[in-house]
Parts: structure tokens; sequence; C-alpha cells
């Protein structure tokens, strides 16, 4: 069969299983109802915490995982369609590793989203403690977070929100400041959201002290960030100067080859 048959096949296949999906004939997610409890077993451990990280607690963590087994069984009848006319121990193993792919792909996603949400996270945290410092130094702690949301990256202006209100509702422990270090669990969150809370309840007389300790403690934080952002940089430059030289590298090699070619074809 040519190409083009395939093709034709394959996009036929699908449009049968739509229209019988649609009019109750197959149902792909009731089969995944059906056998959810096998399929449960395949669930990553952290799956759930990263679709919390990416959506919030409110996320239907089951219905995101039937999601992806039902685009892994699409995948698989995609694949095995494509092979009908020649199914064979290459078309199987094909088949199993589209089915494989497009289970894993949406993990990967929701991974690397958290990745690169740590990464924002732990490179703005210093440089938003910096000026909470200097409210802190003119208000009380729960006035100065109130004042820093404004002017707060707009990652961390929701967390601020929430912790504002349970301090304002009354809550005078330091489960507030807690809760927000667990919505950005990054470098030394925990403890700057300890210092913070210390901060607040110390005395007058002892504030300047647990201010120049809370200084120290952002200072360094930022020292951190920056040596962090030169390391990245370096790393950045390093793997494009490599990529050029392996290009580079490729096209000598290929002109040599070519060069080599033509001097015999002379003879």
């Amino acid at each position: 069969m040519t190409g083009q048959v395939y093709v034709e096949i394959f996009i036929m296949a699908v449009v049968i299983l739509y229209v019988m999906q649609h009019i109750g004939g197959v149902s792909v997610m009731k089969f995944v109802d059906d056998n959810a409890i096998y399929f449960q077993k395949l669930k990553e451990d952290d799956f759930a915490f990263y679709c919390k990280a990416r959506y919030g607690d409110a996320v239907d963590i089951d219905a995101l995982f039937n999601n992806r087994l039902k685009m892994a069984l699409y995948g698989g009848l995609g694949a095995a369609i494509f092979f009908i006319n020649n199914f064979n121990g290459v078309a199987l193993v094909i088949c199993v590793a589209v089915m494989i792919g497009a289970f894993k792909m949406n993990y990967v996603q929701l991974k690397s989203y958290y990745k690169k949400h740590l990464h924002l996270i732990d490179n703005q945290l210093p440089y938003y403690l910096k000026n909470l410092e200097i409210l802190v130094q003119h208000y009380t702690v729960p006035v100065a977070l109130g004042k820093s949301v404004g002017d707060a990256p707009e990652i961390f202006q929701d967390g601020l929100r929430d912790m504002i209100e349970k301090i304002n509702a009354g809550d005078s422990s330091i489960q507030p400041y807690m809760d927000f270090a667990k919505d950005f669990p990054v470098r030394d969150s925990m403890r700057m959201m300890r210092l913070l809370y210390r901060l607040g309840l110390g005395k007058q007389e002892h504030k300047q002290e647990q201010l120049l300790a809370f200084s120290k403690n952002v200072s360094s934080l930022q020292q951190k960030a920056r040596e962090e952002r030169y390391k990245n940089r370096l790393d950045h430059m390093e793997s494009q100067t490599m990529k050029m030289l392996v290009f580079t590298g490729a096209g000598v090699m290929a002109l040599l080859v070519l060069s080599i070619l033509q001097t015999f074809q002379s003879f």
C-alpha cells in the first residue's frame, strides 16, 4: 500500500472512532472507568503534587489522569490502524512506544512547569524580601506585608493576600507564614518566614537587632540568586559554544568527505 492510502485509512479510522464515541458505540472513557483500579497503579507518586502546583488544590486529579489514559489509548489505536495492513512485531513495539509517549507527555510537561516555576520564585523571592525589609523598618510586620502586595512580583501576590487575610482574621500563630512558605517551597523560604514571624512578635527594643538578622539573611539570599544567575548564564554560553563547535565540526567533516568523493570520481 502507498503512503497516501495509509494516511487515508488513518483519517477514516479517526473519524469512525470519533463518531462512535459520540453515539455511544465505543467509549474509551467507559473502558478507563471500568478498569480504574488497574490503571491507578500506573499513576506516578508525585503526579497529584505536580497537578496541584500547576492548577491549584481544587483540581480534579482523577479526571486529569483519566484524560492521560484516554490520550494514550487513542494514540495506540491510531498507530495500530496505521499498520493495519502489515502488523508485525516492529509495529507492535511502535504502538506501545506511542502509547507510553502519549501517556507520559502530560506528566513531563507538569514536571517541567514546576521546575521553571520554582526557579522563577527562587530568583524573585530575595528581592521581594528586600523591599519588605525596608517597609518593616517603618511599620509593623502585618502592615508592611499589606503595603508590599502592590509592588510584589505577581507570582507572590495571591499567596500574600491569603496570608494577610488569615492574619487579619485573628490568626496570630506562625501558621499563615508557614502556609505561604509551603506555597513557595524554595531555598530558605521556611527559615525566612520564621524570621519574619519572630520579627513581628519581638518587642520594640529588640526590633533593631532582629531586623539586622533578617537583613543579613536577605542579603545572603540576594547574593546566592546573583551567583545562580551568573552560573546559569555561563552554562548557557558553554552550551551554545559546544553546539557551535559540534555543528562547525560536522560541517567541516561533511565538506571533507565530499571533497574526497569528488577526488575519487575524477580518477
